[in-house]
């Protein structure tokens, strides 16, 4: 007896494509660049290969480059040139991310993504305002709703300098209506609101902080990140968002939280985006250097799980490596 079902005719390299039923294209990839106002000249990010922080005056020729590639939006993290308690750089008029993306808007076609939190700009690197004896109290948090009138206010400075959409990352109650209700107040109805809807509380950010100089000085975030253990938590905070007035709800991580994404594609009708975060990025580079894995293929193959998985697009530091190729 032979097998009459076989899946196998439909692997064949005449039909193959024809029936893949995921795909991934440059087009779905968004480029985090990192803006330094502390340098005059490119840095290279140690953690992260193949990457840099830029200085303000090369934003608009870094996200050229990208652009050529193929991906045609990007993000923008800032380091500041100085830090104060509650990060009054996030939201100058003249601050890092703001300068940057005049420049980007001005001389690129490049679809710009603010994102908007505090860490980056604060002294002690957390989210928000802070309690004054948090750095002796194990059990402190961030003051919530002092800390959405921060936020809204860098959200509105960056759409005034031409950000097309702000991605709130704090993972403080309210932060997409409060973000929401000032952008169209301020005459932004039309700036766009990508969520930061479900972020955890992960042991895969290291390199980004390293690239952002955004770790926390004292305690960690697990007040106000989500717990890796709350899987139905996810809804509930995206349902929340989405509430506001989210456009599009995310999940970061992206590659450990599958499972998440495929929850929000089944239980909302917006678009869902995922975050391959720098530690998902440098862990494949290093066992590329030890020539244990083949790092374009393994990329790959990662980013296609994440649109398997529901996504329809992805923040990625693989997004120039593979946009050519795709």
């Amino acid at each position: 007896m032979y097998p009459t079902d076989r899946p196998r005719r439909l692997r064949t390299d005449g039909i193959r494509p024809l029936v893949g039923e995921s795909s991934v294209s440059a087009s779905d990839l968004v480029a985090p660049v990192f803006v330094d106002a502390t340098t005059d000249e490119r840095v290279p990010i140690e953690s992260m290969p193949g990457h840099e922080r830029v200085p303000v005056s090369e934003a608009a020729a870094r996200v050229e480059e990208i652009r050529e590639t193929g991906v045609e939006a990007v993000i923008l993290f800032g380091v500041p040139e100085s830090k104060d308690a509650k990060g009054t750089r996030a939201y100058a008029d003249d601050g890092v991310v703001q300068r940057a993306i005049r420049q980007i808007a001005a001389d690129t076609d490049a679809y710009v993504i603010g994102d908007v939190c505090l860490c980056e700009y604060t002294d002690h690197g957390h989210c928000g305002v802070i309690e004054d004896d948090a750095e002796t109290d194990p059990t402190f948090t961030v003051r919530n709703d002092e800390t959405l009138e921060l936020l809204a206010a860098t959200a509105v400075s960056q759409a005034d300098a031409g950000a097309e959409m702000v991605a709130p990352s704090a993972m403080t109650d309210g932060q997409v209506g409060a973000i929401r209700e000032a952008l169209d107040d301020a005459g932004h109805e039309d700036v766009a609101v990508l969520s930061y809807a479900v972020k955890y509380e992960s042991a895969f950010y290291g390199p980004f902080r390293d690239a952002a100089d955004g770790a926390p000085a004292f305690g960690d975030r697990r007040h106000y990140q989500m717990d890796p253990a709350n899987r139905r938590e996810a809804l509930r905070e995206a349902r929340i968002d989405a509430e506001e007035g989210a456009d599009v709800l995310m999940v970061k991580p992206a590659l450990p939280y599958l499972d998440v994404v495929a929850d929000l594609r089944r239980e909302f009708d917006r678009p869902i985006a995922a975050y391959n975060v720098s530690g998902e990025y440098a862990m494949l580079h290093a066992a590329a250097e030890k020539g244990w894995l083949d790092l374009e293929a393994t990329a790959l193959e990662s980013l296609l799980s994440v649109k398997r998985a529901g996504a329809d697009l992805i923040i990625t530091y693989f997004a120039e490596d593979l946009a050519e190729q795709l």
